[in-house]
């Protein structure tokens, strides 16, 4: 095996969820990796910054003898170890620093002086980085795009998961995409956001789809921003457009929003979880009040607490349709059709969830 993985790979191995040891340190790291690296740092934030400053000061040769004096002995040993435990799990583990140099190359002698030879990514992080900004980019001029529309609560998202020529956006982005849209867990940076999308496209062409399958989505998911290319791709491209009653809509807001969002929290913690679920929604409508007005949010904000008192009571949601139909009338609806006024692009097929399912399957056929 070659000591070097050359740029050439970097498909292959983007798509293969090569396990990785990422040697940057931790700060560089939370900017942004990929999906199956783990951080395994040469060197500590506070030692990278002062060898940063050796190195601006004195020049390479005295910054890569402090680095030395710096990652020496037991602390040398405890990381050495650290990386030999991956290798021991994932025998296959590849080795990447910010470029591919001196902190790959370094540690990769040291592993090998400890009796395993692994490959180091040539071009590093900043290599990948770059190939997958570029791929986004050529999946979306190649690819048959197809935009998923319909009202807030047809159940966008899990038309989305059911077909395999889609990506869900909303997914990578952990993020429902609305104002109630926070999950527990929090939004990856956007750097991850936009390195998972990158991959995710690719699997998306590798499998061969004739069409890609988005949901409509403004730029903003979240907090995370959709590529400006990708983001133009989507305001031009062709739609479909679900279709699904009243009832229908209420009750999938219900599931998303209240069932599923109390259930998450209550098992993350039994004692606090309602507490922490009742501060997630009265907060999201909080953050809209200037949008929604204030006689009208402080009639939403009355239905949902007594809702959420009968929850907590009995443990019924049904008490929940009445401020979601309010929200679905005066503030959802009316910001859809506005939107819908504005937009340009051609509408393919509208209709019911099975209805748009097989136009979908004959056009991609």
């Amino acid at each position: 095996m070659s000591e070097v993985i050359p740029q050439s790979e970097y498909r292959r191995l983007l798509l293969s969820d090569r396990p990785l040891i990422d040697l940057r340190a931790p700060v560089e790291f939370a900017k942004g990796a990929f999906p199956a690296a783990r951080n395994l740092p040469l060197m500590t934030d506070s030692e990278r910054e002062a060898v940063g400053t050796r190195y601006k000061e004195q020049g390479q040769e005295a910054a890569i003898a402090l680095g030395h004096q710096l990652v020496h002995g037991p602390i040398k040993q405890a990381r050495i170890d650290a990386w030999l435990e991956q290798v021991t799990q994932y025998p296959d583990t590849l080795l990447y620093c910010f470029r591919g140099g001196l902190r790959s190359q370094l540690s990769q002698r040291w592993l090998a002086e400890a009796g395993v030879m692994r490959p180091y990514i040539e071009g590093g992080y900043k290599g990948m980085r770059g190939y997958l900004i570029g791929e986004t980019d050529r999946v979306m001029e190649q690819g048959d795009l197809v935009i998923l529309g319909g009202m807030t609560g047809c159940g966008k998202t899990d038309f989305l998961n059911a077909r395999a020529d889609s990506v869900d956006l909303e997914g990578i982005a952990n993020h429902r995409g609305s104002s109630f849209g926070r999950r527990i867990e929090g939004q990856p940076s956007q750097i991850d956001f936009e390195n998972q999308l990158a991959i995710a496209l690719m699997r998306h062409q590798e499998a061969g789809h004739r069409q890609l399958l988005l949901e409509d989505e403004s730029r903003l998911i979240g907090r995370e921003s959709i590529p400006l290319p990708l983001f133009e791709s989507m305001t031009q491209a062709p739609r479909v457009m679900l279709e699904v009653d009243n009832d229908a809509r209420i009750a999938q807001i219900t599931k998303d929003y209240v069932t599923i969002m109390a259930q998450d929290y209550l098992a993350l913690d039994p004692e606090t979880g309602f507490a922490q679920f009742e501060a997630y929604l009265l907060g999201s409508l909080d953050r809209i009040r200037r949008r929604l007005g204030g006689a009208l949010h402080q009639d939403l904000r009355d239905r949902m607490c007594q809702a959420l008192a009968e929850q907590q009571r009995s443990g019924e949601v049904e008490s929940h349709r009445g401020w979601i139909s309010m929200m679905l009338t005066h503030y959802y609806d009316p910001m859809y059709r506005y939107q819908l006024e504005k937009q340009t692009a051609p509408v393919l097929f509208q209709g019911p969830p099975q209805a748009v399912h097989q136009f979908l399957d004959e056009r991609g056929a």
